[in-house]
C-alpha cells in the first residue's frame, strides 16, 4: 500500500545536508547534544520525544522514538502512558480555548 510517508526516508534524514551542509551540521550537532544524558536520562528524553511526536503527528518521529524508547529500556506501558500525557495536554489546550468562545458568546448576547 502506498503512503504519503515513506519509511525509507527516515534513515536518509542526513541527506538534508545536500541543500546546506553548514545548516545541517549545526542542526545535527544541536540535536545530538539535546539527546545526551544530562539532567534527564536518554530514556526520559526518548519518552518525551515520543509523546511530542504524537502531538505533532510526525510518523517519522513516532517510528524513531518508539525504537529509541525501547532501546533505552522503556516498555509498552510506559510509552503508552507518555502518549496519553501528551494527549491530555493537547486536549486540554483545545478545551481551554473554549473560554474564549464563552466570552464571545457573552459579548454577543449583551
Amino acid at each position: 500500500m502506498e503512503s504519503y510517508y515513506d519509511r525509507s526516508h527516515l534513515p536518509r534524514f542526513g541527506e538534508i545536508a545536500k541543500g546546506s551542509k553548514e545548516l545541517a551540521d549545526a542542526f545535527f550537532a544541536y540535536y545530538n547534544k539535546v539527546f545526551e544524558d544530562g539532567a534527564l536520562t536518554a530514556r526520559e528524553k526518548a519518552l518525551i520525544a515520543l509523546a511530542v511526536a504524537h502531538t505533532v503527528q510526525c510518523p517519522y518521529c513516532i517510528d524513531a522514538y518508539t525504537t529509541a524508547s525501547l532501546e533505552a529500556g522503556s516498555d509498552l506501558e510506559q510509552m503508552t502512558e507518555a502518549v496519553h500525557v501528551a494527549t491530555a495536554i493537547r486536549g486540554g489546550a483545545s478545551l481551554v480555548h473554549g473560554v474564549q468562545m464563552v466570552d464571545q458568546v457573552k459579548k454577543m448576547s449583551m
